[in-house]
């Protein structure tokens, strides 16, 4: 099968820098087959015979730089399950901000709407299964409320990226 890991927090501000040849090799020396990187923001894509484990890939991460990072696993079935979730005009753009927040599993339930501050006049939320979807006019990013998650403890167990990547991520995984 084919997948997907999210690396949190790396690159960012130059405090856990890895680098993508290294990760690559250490996703390699797990077993995983048809290893790819994209950007530098920590994404992965790989095959596995058996399924994955975000623990072991985390330990892995952890001895060859040094330092932990925190890992969100997705097969390539449940990024087609979100991508289909939500409009294909949702984009990030010089007009539209969107995100997509992968959720550790011990929040992925849609109760986690409840701790996601919105103004739904401006903004538009939407669960999935492991993921929100946040959608706002750029001129409006000032005014909304979503991003007041940020140093919560639920932001903490969540990675973050565009929906522009997330469509790249899995155009990608079909490619191996």
């Amino acid at each position: 099968m084919k997948y997907v890991a999210l690396l949190r927090g790396i690159n960012v501000g130059g405090k856990t820098r890895v680098e993508m040849p290294r990760l690559k090799q250490t996703f390699e020396d797990l077993g995983f087959t048809d290893v790819k990187t994209y950007i530098n923001s920590g994404n992965v894509i790989f095959a596995s015979k058996g399924k994955p484990s975000a623990s072991k890939i985390e330990t892995a991460i952890e001895k060859e730089f040094g330092f932990a990072v925190p890992v969100v696993l997705r097969s390539m079935q449940q990024i087609k399950a979100l991508l289909d979730s939500f409009p294909t005009t949702w984009v990030n753009d010089a007009t539209m901000k969107c995100d997509v927040m992968f959720l550790w599993d011990e929040i992925d339930s849609p109760s986690i709407m409840q701790q996601i501050p919105y103004k739904p006049e401006i903004e538009d939320v939407l669960y999935v299964p492991g993921a929100v979807i946040w959608r706002i006019d750029r001129d409006k990013v000032s005014r909304g409320a979503v991003l007041k998650i940020v140093g919560t403890d639920a932001y903490k167990k969540m990675t973050i990226r565009n929906p522009n990547t997330v469509r790249k991520l899995y155009e990608l995984m079909n490619t191996i």
